[in-house]
């Protein structure tokens, strides 16, 4: 993973009213527009050119500690955490066999609404999925599948389309 540089407890965000990033340090509710005192400043420039926007498909498996845990599959998801990785285990063995495509067990198997689309999420940029999964699909080159990627939603795996 790229980490930002930032120093231990500060963040990297987006001011909406001016269109340009700031820092904040949750802890303190500090923001500042200059990197902060022990930011790694090489370390942040990586980070900043990495792409704005990336896109991803991705097969999520629910467990019954998930935010929501229901989907278009099933009202009421019981399964555990661990049954959810065993799954997911054993979709991933599939892609690397080359028994099947991540979306085509998307399609069929995945917990998220996406499954009508092979798992396809579209476009997205950083700020607008958790930060496990944004993370790993921003660490991805394109056509790559990530490891299994632990969210609030669920388990994932994810795929980097573009």
């Amino acid at each position: 993973m790229v980490a930002t540089g930032l120093p231990e407890g500060w963040t990297l965000r987006k001011s909406r009213t001016h269109n340009k990033d700031y820092y904040f340090k949750d802890s303190t509710k500090e923001s500042v527009w200059e990197p902060p005192a022990g930011t790694d400043l090489d370390q942040l420039q990586k980070y900043l050119n990495q792409p704005k926007k990336v896109k991803a498909s991705h097969l999520l498996i629910k467990h019954k500690d998930s935010r929501r845990p229901a989907s278009w599959k099933s009202e009421n998801i019981t399964r555990t955490k661990e049954e959810a990785i065993e799954i997911l285990k054993k979709h991933q063995e599939r892609i690397k066999n080359g028994e099947a495509t991540l979306g085509e067990i998307a399609k069929t198997e995945s917990d998220c609404s996406s499954a009508k689309r092979n798992g396809d999420l579209g476009p997205f940029e950083r700020g607008q999925m958790q930060p496990p999964f944004e993370n790993a699909t921003f660490d991805l080159e394109i056509g790559q599948i990530s490891d299994i990627v632990e969210t609030d939603s669920g388990v994932h795996l994810i795929e980097r389309t573009g």
